[in-house]
């Protein structure tokens, strides 16, 4: 039977706490709201364009996720973020994806390793051109097709949680010369190489992410973020993070 209007009407009021979360969590991940802060429902429903249900479902998935915690009868107020959560997150991000690089070189066939040698020269292209919607999209291309050259569906939705806590401000993808040499990698079944091309990369980026937001002022209060009770912060601007 064919899906029907409130079949789709559905669906989207399921997804729109996960899109409420997932801003939110770009927030807190790139220095725009700081741990301390209380997070508005009334002003994240409105940069949203939602109602203040979500808001507050999707908040609800944040406090089990650790990125925020309640203040009874004062609302959200986001939690205490550290650097070593930024490690973490990078190392877990390094260890799945570097897994699946390793499984990749063993079971690619020909069409794979044909449809990334074209997704390579349309990222070239791209880049040569200046085109910068293109290079996002042909970049994150490439990576989705190793990992689904991997034959892991399940380790790569488990992936996707992971990069879905990453700061927003990260470019996990490869260099398109680093790209061609992850592609040699898999041509020749090298599953060792495409592992360390791939961890090595993703872990160079921890330190330049934890750079990034010391220098955005991510931890410069941190004394007043461990107890966030005890004061009340000014509102940050609920505009979205660059």
């Amino acid at each position: 039977m064919p899906p029907t209007m409130l079949d789709h009407t559905a669906s989207a009021l399921q997804q729109l706490p996960d899109e409420v979360a997932s801003y939110v969590r770009k927030m807190i991940l790139a220095g725009t709201v700081r741990p301390g802060e209380f997070v508005r429902i009334e002003r994240i429903a409105e940069a949203v364009g939602v109602s203040t249900t979500p808001v507050r479902e999707g908040l609800l998935k944040l406090c089990g996720e650790g990125f925020v915690d309640t203040v009874p009868r004062r609302g959200y107020v986001v939690a205490p973020f550290t650097k070593q959560d930024v490690r973490d997150l990078f190392w877990a991000h390094a260890l799945l994806a570097g897994e699946l690089a390793s499984r990749a070189a063993e079971n690619v066939g020909p069409t794979d390793l044909d449809e990334l040698a074209t997704i390579l020269r349309d990222h070239e292209k791209a880049i040569a051109h200046g085109d910068a919607d293109d290079v996002a999209a042909l970049g994150l291309a490439f990576h989705s097709r190793v990992n689904a050259a991997a034959g892991s569906p399940r380790l790569v939705r488990l992936l996707d949680s992971v990069t879905a806590n990453l700061p927003n401000l990260y470019d996990a993808q490869l260099s398109t010369p680093q790209e061609a040499r992850l592609l040699a990698a898999l041509r020749k079944r090298a599953a060792r190489s495409a592992k360390t091309l791939v961890e090595s990369h993703i872990l160079a980026g921890a330190d330049h992410m934890i750079a990034e937001l010391d220098r955005r002022g991510l931890w410069s209060d941190i004394s007043d973020a461990v107890s966030p009770c005890t004061r009340r912060a000014p509102p940050p601007s609920y505009a979205a993070p660059a």
